[in-house]
């Protein structure tokens, strides 16, 4: 029985997404587990068990490969805030459910969170990255005040403060947990009660 033209295109087009998928998160391993430095089309493609070709083939150099993979952080980023918002139904139990997802990067998905925090601050040095580096504030800020924003102030520094949880508890002998982080996201919070009538994140 011959199969039909469309899902053969299919099939090769999903089996390609999951390559690119696998390439982009061994990069990230990469990354967290030996540095920038460590990236290269040889070492990328160990690490996916693909030929170094399919890494020219998914993406146009290196840089074209991390914007990738902080595109995808932001992503990753987007989904949490979505199920989040699903979650929380009263405005006082925001600060504990961003707790327990903060205290979850640094936690279970510790490796993954480094990876995208190294090539974070790589945008400074290589301006290629910065637009994706800053596209998860962006994307994050439009969760604030139920989606209509607010003083940009203020939005700025919440979400600075939050990279600052998350590079301090990288670098923590013993990540903080959720119990820790719940009090000072409860502090964080405080300055967006104005925006909506006594209204909190998002």
């Amino acid at each position: 029985m011959r199969r039909n033209p469309d899902e053969e295109t299919d099939g090769r087009r999903a089996k390609g997404e999951r390559r690119r998928r696998a390439i982009i998160d061994a990069a990230l391993r990469v990354v967290a587990r030996d540095g920038v430095g460590a990236v290269s089309h040889r070492n990328i493609a160990r690490e996916a068990g693909v030929p170094p070709a399919s890494i020219a083939y998914y993406f146009d150099g290196i840089d074209d490969l991390l914007v990738a993979a902080l595109k995808s952080g932001c992503d990753g980023l987007l989904e949490q805030m979505d199920q989040l918002q699903e979650q929380v139904e009263e405005r006082t139990a925001w600060p504990r459910a961003i707790a327990e997802n903060l205290a979850s990067l640094v936690r279970e998905h510790r490796e993954r969170t480094l990876g995208e925090y190294e090539l974070y601050l790589l945008a400074a040095r290589r301006p290629a990255l910065r637009p994706a580096a800053r596209k998860w504030i962006e994307v994050a800020s439009g969760y604030v005040n139920g989606g209509r924003g607010g003083d940009q102030p203020m939005v700025r520094a919440l979400f600075a403060a939050i990279d600052g949880i998350l590079m301090q508890a990288l670098i923590a002998d013993e990540p903080p947990t959720a119990d820790d982080l719940e009090p000072v996201l409860r502090f964080l919070v405080q300055p967006v009660d104005y925006l909506r009538d006594g209204g909190a994140i998002p």
